[in-house]
């Protein structure tokens, strides 16, 4: 294996998924790629920048149905086209919607691919978690499912047990659905409780198929859930469960969404506190993988404040030593920023100035947050051979 390398998949065109007047603008990738490069993330010399190839036919197929695919590439030349999810406000369609989805596919294999090959330890596609596409359906902003294509060519090429985590606020419902029934994927989200928030799953009590039971973790969250509390939860459910699982690789959705200014969801975390997140994934990826994590983005919609700090800071936890929440943003970064999304205040640091307290869970109390982490605890850790009420588990 290659020591230490890390893969950044990169081509701008893959900023070709391009919804138009829509909330989820490339504008959060082309920034946090110009981020990276002026503060030096991506001169560092473990990484070796990647451009992919679109993802084929057969990559596309171990996920998504072939009438699907021929869906999507007809919806944008008929305007009257209806039918698959496709052509809603929330999942427009767009001219060379089909190349543009198979490239951001592509670009999430190539991550899998290098890590897998030993190319590289690690790999990230910032373009890619795009993690509520399901096999005959677009959802939630996602024509076709990276991760969950990525997952499925690992397990063709000789995986056998996958550990995907999700960050995101939305549950990766996506992801779930199509490894639901297989035992060699382990799929974990914590995201805002689906009473609240799209996509309307991610229960405690989804916890797998019956040949699969254990392998769908779900920790659905309050509204209003910081830092703090967010780590707790964190902390209290997924080591354990993936340590139990004992993965060969992790593969991570590490959308921006669950921050504080996000204008779609109620959760509360800073910047810091998803640097915080980034950070226990690698660590977990180096105590069971031998260092091997696949980092996607996904959601984040504050465009400018928020998406292009968090995913610099997991582009540079990936390759090597995380930057200072202290740092700050260059000024060429803020005169980009703010000439491609004007009006909106642009951050002169990497840091929301709130550096997080990580709090041990203790079973039994009455807050939200714990009663959350009990229910998922008790739904899934006695499957693993886990104490749903001891802290040390």
């Amino acid at each position: 294996m290659a020591d230490e390398t890390t893969a950044v998949v990169w081509d701008s065109a893959l900023l070709d998924y391009d919804m138009g007047d829509h909330p989820l603008n490339p504008v959060r990738v082309e920034l946090t790629m110009a981020l990276a490069r002026e503060l030096g993330v991506l001169d560092r010399p473990a990484v070796r920048m990647v451009t992919p190839r679109p993802a084929s036919e057969t990559d596309l197929t171990r996920v998504h149905r072939a009438d699907y695919l021929d869906a999507v590439r007809l919806a944008p030349i008929d305007p009257f086209f209806t039918g698959w999810g496709l052509n809603t406000p929330d999942n427009p369609v767009f001219d060379g919607m089909h190349d543009a989805s198979a490239r951001i596919c592509g670009a999430s294999i190539a991550a899998a691919e290098a890590v897998w090959t030993g190319a590289a330890r690690r790999a990230v596609n910032v373009s890619g978690g795009l993690h509520h596409a399901l096999p005959a359906r677009a959802s939630g902003f996602c024509v076709y499912n990276d991760p969950a294509v990525a997952i499925a060519w690992l397990l063709e090429h000789g995986a056998r047990r996958i550990a995907y985590i999700d960050v995101d606020v939305h549950h990766g419902d996506g992801v779930q659905v199509a490894f639901y029934n297989d035992p060699r994927v382990l799929t974990v989200s914590l995201h805002e409780t689906p009473l609240a928030l799209f996509p309307g799953t991610g229960f405690a009590d989804e916890i797998g198929g019956p040949d699969a039971e254990g392998t769908a973790v779900n920790v659905p969250l309050p509204p209003g859930t910081g830092d703090a509390a967010w780590l707790r939860a964190f902390h209290a459910v997924v080591p354990s469960v993936v340590r139990a699982f004992d993965p060969e690789i992790i593969v991570s959705q590490c959308g921006a969404d669950a921050h504080l200014l996000d204008p779609l969801a109620d959760l509360k975390l800073s910047v810091d506190g998803q640097r915080a997140a980034y950070v226990a994934i690698r660590a977990l990826a180096d105590e069971l993988c031998d260092g091997r994590w696949v980092a996607t983005g996904g959601g984040g919609y504050a465009l400018v404040e928020v998406v292009p700090r968090a995913w610099t800071h997991l582009l540079a936890v990936a390759s090597g030593e995380p930057l200072a929440p202290q740092t700050r943003t260059p000024q060429g970064w803020r005169e980009l920023a703010a000439r491609r999304w004007p009006g909106v205040p642009v951050p002169e640091t990497m840091s929301d100035g709130v550096p997080p307290v990580l709090e041990e869970w203790a079973p039994g109390t009455t807050d939200p947050v714990d009663r959350a982490i009990q229910a998922t605890r008790t739904a899934v850790f006695p499957l693993h051979g886990l104490d749903p009420h001891d802290p040390r588990d």
